[in-house]
């Protein structure tokens, strides 16, 4: 029972140094003065799309935002944006396909004409798998 209650106590500590060490990595994340990094967006966007731009911080940190609200930036950390990056390839983050998210359904109607979204000039610029 005593090696039980040991373990136990062991791994509390251990969650609470972890919490700690997330925290200040947070706290001075967002202490850094970024009013003087270089945003990058994805190649062959245009000026006036909506777009996310990152901007990569000291240690491997990153930032984050939409390039029309530039006053909400998300900050990460290299092992989070390692994580989210990884977790993307790997198809993580991949919606299931429904209308409301331009997936299997819509792209059905739009290919037979009856969606909303069907009418000349309309391209949806890729495939559906």
């Amino acid at each position: 029972m005593a090696e039980v209650q040991g373990a136990q106590d062991t791994t509390a500590a251990q969650d609470e140094d972890v919490k700690a060490r997330k925290e200040r990595e947070r706290d001075e994340l967002y202490s850094l003065d970024i009013s003087g990094v270089e945003w990058h967006s994805a190649p062959g966007t245009e000026e006036h799309e909506e777009r996310v731009e990152i901007a990569y911080l000291p240690e491997g940190a990153v930032a984050m935002r939409s390039s029309l609200d530039h006053d909400t930036v998300l900050r990460y950390t290299e092992a989070e944006w390692t994580a989210f990056v990884l977790g993307a390839r790997d198809g993580e983050f991949d919606l299931e396909p429904t209308e409301q998210n331009g997936g299997l359904a819509a792209a059905e109607a739009a290919a037979s004409g009856t969606g909303a979204g069907s009418g000349a000039g309309t391209d949806s610029g890729g495939d559906v798998e």
